[in-house]
């Protein structure tokens, strides 16, 4: 008797394509996605099918396995992640706004009107093209501060530096 879902295919070539099946899914997965485990719950899936049709399960108990099953691990695994990172605190200040709040040198002239891309400060060992929104320019070996990103520039103003302490006797 053949199954409604067997497509014309022999029903002991099944396992096999379920095997194949999640082979290729978890291949998908680990190389392509990343894991980002899209594909996973389906390549176990096909595999527990797979399972299913060397026991001789009917064609439709091997589907079943391999969709709602699927479908049931993709909506764990979707539930799990979302708690967790929920949970999880995300580090402050990942890639380049890692920089606002730091002190660097201006290595070359830096001003609000910068159309050239010219302005430059070295930051933590790294050079980023700089502008400023102040009306006037901000020289060679001034300390600045990053208060901004804009798109791959830093935006910077001048750190004031603190008053020198007197040296005269009262």
């Amino acid at each position: 008797m053949n199954g409604v879902l067997d497509l014309g295919i022999d029903l002991n070539v099944w396992p096999w394509i379920w095997l194949f099946t999640a082979v290729v899914f978890a291949l998908i997965e680990l190389t392509i996605l990343g894991g980002t485990f899209v594909l996973l719950p389906f390549a176990v899936s096909a595999f527990f099918a797979c399972l299913a049709g060397f026991y001789d399960a009917p064609i439709e108990v091997q589907w079943l396995i391999f969709v709602v099953g699927g479908g049931l691990l993709f909506a764990l695994a979707y539930r799990w992640v979302r708690r967790y990172l929920s949970t999880t605190e995300k580090p402050l200040g990942v890639g380049a706004d890692r920089l606002v709040g730091m002190t660097g040198t201006v290595t070359d002239d830096v001003s609000a009107a910068d159309t050239d891309r010219k302005g430059k400060v070295s930051v933590s060992g790294e050079i980023w093209n700089a502008l400023t929104d102040l009306d006037r320019s901000i020289a060679v070996g001034t300390r600045v501060r990053i208060v901004a990103m804009r798109g791959t520039r830093v935006v910077v103003e001048p750190v004031l530096a603190p008053p020198a302490p007197s040296g005269g006797t009262s």
